[in-house]
């Protein structure tokens, strides 16, 4: 059973068509390579999360609103990078502690 033209004209067209959908394919399967390979060397080259941060009010000065945990997903866009005593320091001043990533806990001050 041949399913295939039996002229040599549509026999040619079929094979253009196939050649071009194997090219189109094969630049899908080097788009998702390429794409992959950025994403593993962005995996392996990410610099780690800081190990304390907080996140900080508007207006001048910015002043502290909120300590965090590092990489806490509820940490606003204004944020910086502090060191545990600073952090232990900011909750013994007053400033409020995230509620998700419990950063009172994490460093063991009690209110």
């Amino acid at each position: 059973m041949n399913d295939l033209p039996p002229d040599l004209p549509r026999l040619r067209t079929l094979e253009t068509w196939l050649a071009m959908t194997l090219d189109r394919v094969r630049a899908q399967i080097a788009a998702v390579e390429t794409l992959g390979a950025a994403k593993r060397y962005g995996d392996e080259h990410r610099p780690p999360a800081p190990d304390w941060t907080v996140e900080l009010g508007i207006g001048v000065g910015a002043p502290p609103a909120e300590v965090h945990v590092g990489g806490c997903y509820a940490t606003g866009k204004r944020r910086r990078v502090i060191d545990r005593d600073q952090a232990r320091q900011l909750l013994a001043d007053g400033i409020r502690a995230c509620a998700h990533c419990r950063p009172d806990s994490e460093l063991g001050v009690l209110e």
